[in-house]
C-alpha cells in the first residue's frame, strides 16, 4: 500500500511549503517528530508541529495532536489545523473516515492553561473569538459528516473528553484515565457540554464534571464514553474491523444517517444556542475565580476555596 504523506501544521499557522515538506518527509518518520516547544515561548518563529495529518490510499485520514511535551494540550494554533483538517474531510470525497488519536504518551489534556492564562486579558471581543474558535471545532466535529473514530490512550482530560464525546466511535487503551478538569481550574466545560450529555448523560456529566474526579477506562466504557477498550499497545488491531465496517458501508448512506441521528437526538446546535455558550465560556475565562484557579495550576498549589482536612 503506497504511504501518503502528512499535511503539517505549525504553532503559527498555516501549512508548511510543499518543497520543504518535502525535505522534511524524506529525513524521518511523521509520526516521530518531537515536540519542543513551551507553553510560554510559543510565536510565529516555532517550528513545532501541533497537528500531523494525512489520509491513506482507502481513505482513513488519521489526525493526531502532537504537542506530548505538555500532553497534547490545545492552544489557537491546534485548534485552527484541526479546524482546517475537518474541514478538509467533510470537503474531500476522498476521505471515508476520520481518525483523531495522540502522540506521545497521552491522548489529549484539553486546553492549555499556561496559554489559557494569557487570554484573560483580553478585549470582550477578543475573548468571544477565542471560545468561538474552540467551541467551533467541537462542534465541527460532532457534525463532521464523515465517521470519526477517537483512539485513547494514557490520559484523557478537559477538553480532550469533549474530543471523545464528539466522535461517533471511541475506543480506549486499558491504563487511559479521565476527568473532566474545567471546574477545578475555575473554568466551565460550556463548549463541550451538549457532547458531553449526548455522549454519557446528563447523570453522569452531574457526577463527573463536578467532582473533576478521574476515572478508568472500564468506567468510560460503563457510562458510555467509549465503546470498547484494549490492551495496551493494541489500539490498531481493535480498530481495524471497525474501520473495516465502515469503509464496507455506503458513505452517502453514513452521512445522511449520521446527520439524522443528530437531528433526531437533539445534539445539532443552532447558532444561537452555540453563541449562549461561547458567552457563558468566554466570561468565565475573564472571572476572579477562573484568574485564581489557573494560577493555582501553574504554581502547583490549592485554589484558594479549597480548606485541606485538618490533620
Amino acid at each position: 500500500m503506497p504511504r501518503v504523506k502528512p499535511t503539517r501544521w505549525r504553532n503559527g499557522g498555516g501549512k508548511i511549503s510543499e518543497a520543504r515538506e518535502n525535505k522534511r518527509y524524506a529525513a524521518r518518520s511523521w509520526l516521530t517528530k518531537a515536540d519542543t516547544c513551551r507553553p510560554w515561548e510559543q510565536n510565529t518563529a516555532v517550528t513545532e508541529d501541533v497537528l500531523l495529518f494525512h489520509v491513506d490510499a482507502r481513505g482513513v485520514a488519521t489526525a493526531t495532536f502532537n504537542r506530548p511535551a505538555v500532553r497534547n494540550a490545545y492552544n489557537a494554533q491546534m485548534l485552527e489545523a484541526l479546524m482546517g483538517a475537518l474541514h478538509r474531510c467533510a470537503s474531500d470525497d476522498q476521505v471515508r473516515v476520520l481518525v483523531l488519536r495522540g502522540n506521545g504518551p497521552v491522548f489529549q489534556a484539553g486546553a492549555d492553561l499556561h496559554w489559557m492564562a494569557t487570554l484573560q486579558d483580553l478585549s470582550d471581543d477578543e475573548s468571544l473569538g477565542v471560545s468561538r474558535q474552540g467551541g467551533g471545532v467541537f462542534r465541527a466535529l460532532t457534525e463532521c459528516p464523515k465517521p470519526t473514530v477517537a483512539l485513547v490512550h494514557g490520559g484523557c482530560f478537559g477538553g480532550g473528553v469533549g474530543f471523545v464525546a464528539g466522535c461517533d466511535i471511541a475506543i480506549a487503551s486499558r491504563e487511559t484515565r479521565f476527568a473532566i478538569t474545567e471546574a477545578r481550574w475555575g473554568l466551565l466545560p460550556s463548549i463541550i457540554l451538549p457532547q458531553l450529555n449526548a455522549a454519557i448523560g446528563v447523570r453522569q456529566v452531574r457526577r463527573y464534571a463536578l467532582s473533576c474526579e478521574q476515572f478508568s477506562a472500564d468506567t468510560a466504557k460503563e457510562i458510555g464514553l467509549v465503546h470498547e477498550i484494549c490492551a495496551p499497545g493494541a489500539m490498531d488491531d481493535a480498530a481495524a474491523p471497525i474501520l473495516e465496517g465502515l469503509l464496507l458501508s455506503a458513505p452517502e448512506s453514513l452521512s445522511q444517517l449520521k446527520k439524522l441521528a443528530l437531528e433526531q437526538a437533539g445534539v445539532t446546535m443552532g447558532d444561537a444556542y452555540f453563541e449562549r455558550l461561547v458567552r457563558v465560556h468566554a466570561d468565565k475565562r475573564r472571572s476572579v475565580e477562573a484568574r485564581d484557579g489557573v494560577a493555582s495550576f501553574r504554581e502547583k498549589r490549592p485554589p484558594p476555596w479549597f480548606t485541606p482536612p485538618s490533620a
